[in-house]
């Protein structure tokens, strides 16, 4: 009776793990190297395997997140009548005419992510994160009509307190308050910390609420943006999140080294479209009417500047084919500074035939990890553009977590996509283009600051690695694709 039971249990492990092989093969869009991933470890740990797929392997739905057609559709009409503003600009036509790379870039944007072109931003760049925060609430308790704040980390220590606290004052003097973090980056953060707000008048939703704590189904899937909308006018994006280690020196990381941008302009309208999509995919007191949200825009600037977001809801990975396209662009210089570089494919190998061109690829990535096997992953890729004649270093100075990519010095990427699989295919994510020489220079010259406290990652420092790292190295290659 004993042996029966243990064979119908083996039986019933061995096909249901053929069932989960077929669904990864046949019915989940993942990459090859993705695919072949998740059937080493469904068919080596079969048990393990199948709960591990459950948690953090399975799609995501499009439609099952964005229910309603029409949400599209807000403020969408007057970003693009402000677009046209764009091609009657004559310093903006020539930038196109001297660069095909932008105008091409500028042009595959529009067509596969509906990313509106404004030539009338003005943008301040933040390498600090306590001048970001310092900023922001400024401009928090300047608001006059409308606060739309979403961030993956939100957490209730000291500056999460700062922001609240004037958040919960703008509430009382009768703005519109609304904030969604992601229930995953701020587990530790719960609605009821948000009581006060609420009460006078704030909203506040989870993205993807979790069942259990640290319990989900839907692990991969989470809200990286950080996004804040004020009165329909400033927009803040970027890598910073809300938390004390972001804007002080601590124990763990030291500085932390990040970059986000503060927008005026039309782009301001698509950042506010996205917040929006955002905010009713949680179908919690959802936005029906966009009028009141896309006033004129105010401050005008010269800066042309694309919104472009991506998440594991849409077949095409936007921010990924944004880096593919500005690298293969680059006719003398790419710069990236990424915590993690755990690349596809075809992204490293843009990047290795732009190096076979002639291009020089310089990559900055952290000396320490926050997650132990993505960082011995992104050593091993980097040390493989080092064979390949890249310039990479490793910053020292604390925790560097800006992603960024310069094209030439003459434009740029900023947001928080990550170079990784997660980034790229999992999380939601949105980044902003800069189309302009200054802007590219001074993040630029912001690098070659960061380089003075870097060390090299030399081939025969590479190779002093102990076994044990080598080790690690191996065990996160193999399961890269789904770090």
């Amino acid at each position: 009776m004993h042996f029966n039971l243990l064979a119908i249990f083996e039986l019933s492990v061995f096909f249901l793990n053929i069932i989960l092989s077929l669904i990864i093969i046949f019915r989940e869009r993942k990459s090859t190297s993705a695919t072949w991933s998740w059937l080493f470890v469904v068919n080596i740990v079969p048990i393990f395997g199948f709960i591990l797929y459950i948690l953090i392997g399975r799609g995501i739905s499009h439609y099952r997140i964005f229910k309603d057609r029409k949400q599209f559709q807000l403020g969408y009409e007057k970003q693009i009548a402000n677009a046209t503003k764009a091609y009657s600009d004559p310093n903006f036509m020539e930038k196109m005419r001297k660069n095909h790379a932008i105008g091409q870039l500028i042009n595959m944007l529009y067509r596969e992510e509906n990313s509106i072109i404004s030539t009338n931003t003005s943008v301040k760049i933040f390498d600090d994160g306590r001048e970001k925060f310092d900023a922001l609430l400024v401009d928090i308790r300047e608001a006059k009509k409308s606060i739309h704040m979403e961030y993956y980390i939100f957490r209730m220590d000291n500056l999460g307190k700062e922001i609240y606290h004037a958040l919960i004052d703008a509430s009382k003097r009768g703005v519109e308050v609304r904030v969604l973090y992601d229930a995953w980056g701020s587990n530790k953060t719960k609605i009821k910390d948000f009581v006060e707000l609420i009460k006078n008048g704030g909203h506040v939703s989870e993205f993807f609420p979790l069942i259990l704590p640290l319990i989900n189904p839907r692990t991969n899937y989470r809200l990286h943006r950080k996004i804040v909308v004020i009165d329909g006018v400033i927009g803040y994006t970027g890598g910073f999140n809300v938390g004390d280690e972001y804007a002080t020196v601590t124990k763990k990381f030291g500085y932390w080294r990040d970059n986000h941008l503060r927008l005026t302009g039309d782009i301001v309208y698509s950042m506010q479209h996205r917040f929006i999509l955002d905010w009713n995919s949680q179908h919690h007191q959802e936005i029906k009417k966009g009028e009141p949200y896309f006033p004129d825009a105010l401050n005008l600037g010269h800066v042309a500047t694309q919104f472009v977001t991506s998440g594991p809801d849409d077949d095409q990975e936007q921010i990924k084919l944004t880096y593919m396209k500005m690298i293969s662009g680059a006719e003398r210089e790419i710069i990236i500074q990424t915590p993690y570089y755990i690349p596809s494919d075809a992204l490293h190998e843009t990047l290795k035939l732009a190096l076979l061109s002639g291009v020089q690829v310089k990559l900055m990535i952290p000396n320490k990890p926050d997650h132990p096997l993505v960082y011995w992953a992104t050593y091993y890729n980097a040390a493989d553009l080092v064979k390949n004649g890249a310039k990479v270093y490793t910053y020292e100075d604390g925790f560097i977590h800006a992603k960024n990519l310069i094209i030439d010095g003459e434009y740029a990427s900023v947001g928080s996509a990550n170079f990784d699989y997660r980034s790229l295919q999992l999380c939601f994510e949105a980044n902003v283009v800069v189309y302009d020489y200054d802007f590219a220079q001074k993040l630029r010259n912001n690098y070659l600051d960061d380089v003075k406290v870097s060390r090299p990652l030399t081939l025969e420092r590479y190779e002093e690695r102990s076994m044990f790292v080598r080790f690690k190295e191996g065990l996160a290659r193999l399961i890269s694709p789904m770090l």
